[in-house]
């Protein structure tokens, strides 16, 4: 929600605070452990805590982190559930890239193109644009 200066409102959620612990193998990923807190700092056991996956996929663009959420009641479930929850985030992921491609491929525009014979009736030179 935007101030007098539009910028946005910079407070913290009382109602929504975690503490963060980072578990790492040093070589596969790490498990992110968010503990929930109270406003006074003690362990919220009303809420569970959540557990938070995080790898480097390698492209040759370079490498994409990822992030997801693995459903486990402990950390060593997290840690047995890491492999197929990064699976599946890597799938999701390259679906999307996929997407991404397919959506750019379809925005490329040569004017002109339309009337049978490119540039005649459309843009000079019938150059592609980008929409």
């Amino acid at each position: 929600m935007p101030n007098e200066t539009n910028q946005p409102k910079t407070s913290m959620d009382a109602s929504d605070l975690y503490r963060e612990e980072i578990i790492t193998d040093r070589k596969i990923g790490s498990i992110q452990r968010l503990i929930p807190l109270t406003e006074e700092g003690e362990i919220d056991t009303s809420r569970p805590v959540r557990y938070v996956g995080q790898a480097q996929v390698y492209t040759p663009a370079g490498p994409l982190p990822l992030s997801f959420e693995i459903e486990a009641e402990s950390l060593k479930e997290a840690i047995g559930k890491f492999g197929p929850a990064a699976e599946k985030s890597v799938e999701e992921t390259m679906q999307k890239l996929q997407e991404m491609r397919r959506e750019q491929a379809s925005s490329i525009v040569v004017p002109g193109a339309e009337g049978g014979m490119g540039g005649m009736g459309g843009a000079p030179g019938g150059k592609i644009q980008l929409r």
